[in-house]
């Protein structure tokens, strides 16, 4: 089937034949020029004079000497006449970043009052008051004036006055500010793209003759749609003056079909303001050929890109030919998509003659936001913006991290691995900038500025630097060559525009402009525009067509899109006033949607069916209305992609060669300095016999890493130094403590929480001189949990204090068999806390965790498949044993201090039994310890057979926190 720039191409040629160079066509965009380009070379078949080619935009400017302002220059223009403004109404003026997203949303306003040539002054003068607005819209129709009650009523009617008054000041002050902001524009050689519209539609333009220069020719508008009414009023003048030809790409389908939404401009263009389309009466394109709709539903946004490696596969045979443009086009609904859809088409295609690279042309842009350029620039701002809000010169440690993994910062491994040895080592969470400035880059990007130009210059030596060092390398790519190059030409462009305003505006400010300015930048991939899969955006395909289309993207909500932009003129008004709403977008992508399959051959739809909170997981209602109406043939497949969980390896360790000879070191002191059996390593292999291997047997370390967030084992270990430094103080004058020395000790309690903390964090007595938030936080907790122990031990007080975190006498000999054969075990604790009280030895233990005092059954503590286990309680008993065998005495009384839930639950274990609790009596205490070293015999037995493999736990629960995970493959 003919394209439609074929057809253009065949019609202009025997329309102006010889005149063909002195006509002007313009086009929406850039990306129908080659085609159509191509298309005449091939109508003439022989060497001519081309065209002039131009978008609409820059057809349109050259009826002007003024430039075009950038957004930059409209902001700062527009923010000095509010202020003005302002000033005159007794007022005091807006901060620039104050005014920023008002200015977007007035800027956006002035456009298309522009471009709909609405009367401005009309418009928000009416809007002032609401009993103006009903007097003065009299003209109106019965339906617009409900639209414009409508408006207000959509207040609450307490908040109806207040909303009434903001809109009412906003409106009054917009005729004046339209007008002096044109003006001021003007002034310094400047204007907007939309007011060169509206001059060129009111007979207004500077240099009115420019359409003279193609009067021997003719103004050729090819592939429009949706008209401003600026560009109308144009373009009829044009047709009346017959300056102009129309080639307008339309389908009976639509056309003929008052409901379908995308004739609906079309309609207008033809049959309303009578711009006749060269090409003559609308063709039956859509239902002239039988197609085959393919629709694919994938599970998740990318997933959408993935459709392609296989089948394109079936497509790149019409690649084989010479000409093959118009083939094969990905269209992009959702332009998110570009990078996946890049990531996923093969580089090369399997075909009867061997093997061929595939030729890829993107002329979407390749976004400076998805590359390393960006995400270092974003890192720079973030360091200033710290710079600035801190006191100190510090830079938060996941920054620093940022900087020494950054691809284009080139920090040697040596230098990277010695940082952050030292941010370890000293817990910096906050990294003093002098620790990090070691060479030229790092000294330069940790450097803080002050001033707003200074900012944006410092960020270019930063690229600079970069460059050099790249090129010096020869590392550097084209593309990433095209970014920087890019880069810095919109940073010189915002210095420029910044150099009359920086004085006056915060660096905050300015580096959040800086941000704007950059993320916005895109440059075009190289690539021939007319060979190879095309992949361009939906409003790139206007006028283009291809024999197999993919459409990425064809989900509701993007397919048409719902966003709409802010505008501080109500739906209503808007309604009254014909300027673009809702509906007018809609149309405009159905007829994108349509038109794509009017010339195709083939078309692939895929669409994101993976509900969540951006996305419906439903297709696009254009695919649902296409299937109702057209009788077309579809085919849906649903790439649901195979999910599974890779099975878990239960495999066993068995004690066996080194593993063996490692275990052994426990048994029968063979070492002049055995190895001992802790409380901790005890319930570690209860917890899990594989953890306890590679923590104790493979000796596997845990990662050092810094302590950010509130660790349980940070506070736990702070408490318990508060507390042996708070009774050793005591005890060092006499170990008998009453509730009077406690309460007077209690006057020093923050500053031994502060040297403790120093001391688990940092390693250092001294204690700091500032702490940050969550170190507050941390201290508040230690603080309190020491009251609450404090609280109780004034209680329980007078007690003698027997002995503080003493290991040295906690040692005892354990015996056990091994297959039968007597071996001997070394068994130590370190314990909180020994004290006497009322004549009975107490062991203490400190738990700051959500550990319990109470147990259903003794055997339950030691059976590593149960969720039951209870460590505190182990330990405490284990603890309580080996003193007791230390020191050969009897009748020791364990005591757990769980912080949390002492107040309620007291400090002795209980037993749990139909929902009660019974509290051990000395007897039943007595029998427990003997019931504990019975298990604790069999529990130990067990762990040092080498018939029984280390096997992993069954208890999720006991998995969810192990530093071994990854490791044991769960």
């Amino acid at each position: 089937m003919k394209a439609f720039l074929k057809e253009v191409a065949e019609d202009l040629v025997k329309r102006l034949g010889s005149d063909l160079h002195h006509a002007a066509v313009v086009f929406n965009n850039k990306r129908p020029v080659p085609y159509l380009q191509n298309h005449l070379a091939d109508t003439l078949r022989k060497p001519f004079w081309a065209p002039s080619f131009f978008t609409i935009q820059e057809f349109f400017a050259l009826s002007t000497h003024l430039q075009v302002a950038d957004g930059f220059t409209q902001f700062f223009t527009l923010l000095k006449e509010y202020n003005k403004l302002l000033i005159e109404e007794g007022g005091k003026p807006l901060n620039p970043d104050v005014f920023y997203p008002i200015a977007r949303i007035i800027l956006s306003d002035f456009s298309q009052i522009d471009n709909d040539l609405v009367n401005a002054d009309q418009l928000f003068q009416e809007l002032e008051d609401i009993a103006v607005i009903e007097k003065d819209f009299q003209h109106l129709t019965e339906e617009q004036q409900q639209f414009l009650e409508q408006f207000w009523s959509s207040f609450s009617s307490g908040k109806q006055q207040y909303h009434q008054e903001q809109f009412i000041r906003m409106w009054r002050r917009m005729p004046k500010l339209y007008r002096g902001f044109h003006a001021a524009l003007r002034e310094k050689g400047y204007t907007t793209m939309a007011y060169i519209y509206r001059q060129l539609a009111e007979g207004k333009a500077d240099l009115p003759e420019f359409t003279d220069a193609f009067k021997a020719g003719k103004i050729v508008l090819a592939g429009f749609n949706a008209l401003s009414n600026a560009e109308a009023v144009i373009f009829k003048r044009w047709n009346k003056d017959e300056k102009a030809l129309f080639y307008f790409d339309v389908d009976k389908y639509y056309m003929d079909d008052d409901t379908q939404e995308a004739g609906l401009f079309l309609r207008k263009n033809i049959q309303k303001l009578g711009l006749p389309n060269a090409l003559g009466a609308a063709k039956d394109l859509i239902r002239n050929q039988q197609k085959e709709i393919n629709v694919y539903k994938t599970q998740g946004q990318t997933a959408q890109a993935k459709i392609l490696h296989q089948e394109l596969l079936q497509d790149y045979p019409l690649l084989d030919v010479a000409d093959n443009a118009g083939k094969i086009a990905l269209i992009l609904a959702d332009e998110s998509l570009l990078l996946p859809v890049l990531q996923t088409i093969p580089t090369k295609y399997q075909h009867a003659g061997g093997v061929s690279n595939i030729e890829l042309n993107v002329t979407m842009g390749y976004p400076l936001l998805a590359t390393s350029i960006f995400g270092l620039a974003d890192l720079w701002l973030s360091v200033q913006a710290q710079l600035i809000e801190g006191k100190k010169d510090t830079i938060y440690y996941r920054e620093v991290e940022a900087f020494l993994s950054h691809p284009l910062t080139g920090v040697l491994p040596a230098l990277r691995d010695t940082i952050q040895q030292e941010i370890l080592k000293d817990q910096l969470i906050d990294v003093p900038v002098k620790t990090l400035q070691k060479d030229d880059l790092s000294t330069l990007f940790f450097a803080k500025v002050d001033k707003g130009l200074m900012a944006i210059d410092h960020l270019q030596q930063v690229f600079k630097l970069i460059l050099e060092r790249q090129l010096e390398e020869q590392t550097l790519k084209q593309t990433e060559a095209d970014l920087f190059g890019a880069t810095l030409k919109e940073l010189n462009r915002l210095h420029d525009t910044l150099e009359d305003y920086a004085a006056h505006l915060p660096l905050s400010f300015v580096l959040s402009l800086m941000q704007k300015a950059v993320q916005g930048i895109a440059v075009p991939l190289s690539g021939e525009p007319l060979q190879g899969v095309q992949v361009m955006g939906l409003l790139e395909s206007r006028s283009l067509d291809f024999e197999h289309v993919y459409v990425l993207g064809v989900t509701e909500g993007i397919l048409p899109q719902i966003n709409v932009s802010p505008s501080f003129i109500p739906d209503s008004i808007r309604r009254a006033y014909g300027l673009p709403v809702i509906e007018n977008q809609d149309a405009i992508s159905a007829y994108m949607f349509y038109r794509l399959l009017q010339r195709s051959n083939k078309v692939s739809l895929v669409y994101n069916g993976q509900a969540d909170d951006s996305n419906t997981g439903e297709p696009s209602r254009f695919l649902k209305q296409l299937e109702f109406e057209s009788g077309y043939t579809f085919k849906y497949f649903d790439q649901s992609q195979s999910l599974a969980i890779e099975p878990k390896v239960a495999f066993d360790i068995k004690k066996e060669g080194e593993v063996l000879r490692r275990l052994h070191t426990y048994l029968d002191n063979q070492e002049q300095d055995p190895v001992k059996l802790s409380a901790t390593r005890l319930t570690t292999y209860l917890n899990c016999p594989v953890q306890f291997f590679y923590k104790y047997i493979a000796k596997v370390e845990e990662p050092e890493e810094l302590a950010e967030n509130l660790e349980a084992n940070s506070i736990g270990s702070t408490l318990h130094l508060v507390l042996e430094n708070f009774y050793q103080k005591l005890k060092d004058e006499s170990p008998y403590i009453t509730k009077e020395r406690i309460a007077e000790n209690r006057k020093q309690l923050t500053e031994m929480c502060k040297v403790a903390f120093s001391k688990v964090m940092f390693n250092k007595e001294e204690r700091l001189l500032e702490y940050n938030g969550m170190q507050q936080v941390m201290l508040a907790i230690v603080a309190e949990y020491a009251n609450v122990i404090l609280d109780h031990d004034e209680q329980q007080a007078p007690f003698s204090l027997v002995e503080l975190e003493n290991a040295d006498d906690y040692v005892i000999t354990f015996p056990i068999k091994v297959k039968g054969e007597e071996r001997k075990l070394t068994l130590f604790g370190i314990i909180d806390r020994v004290d006497q009280r009322n004549g009975v030895t107490r062991i203490v233990d400190y738990k700051t965790g959500r550990d319990e005092i109470g147990f259903s059954s003794i055997d339950e503590l030691f059976d590593s498949e149960s969720n039951k286990q209870n460590k505190a309680l182990v330990q405490t008993l284990f603890y309580t044993y080996v003193y007791e065998q230390a020191k050969g005495i009897s009748g020791v009384e364990p005591n757990l201090y769980i912080v949390r839930k002492m107040r309620e639950e007291g400090t002795l274990f209980y037993l749990k039994e139909n929902r009660k609790r019974l509290l051990l009596q000395a007897e039943h205490l007595e029998e427990l310890k003997g019931s504990f070293t019975t298990l604790l015999r069999e529990k130990l037995e067990e762990l040092f057979n080498p018939d029984l493999p280390f096997k992993h736990t069954t208890v999720a629960e006991n998995c969810m926190y192990c530093p071994y995970l990854t490791l044991c493959g769960k």
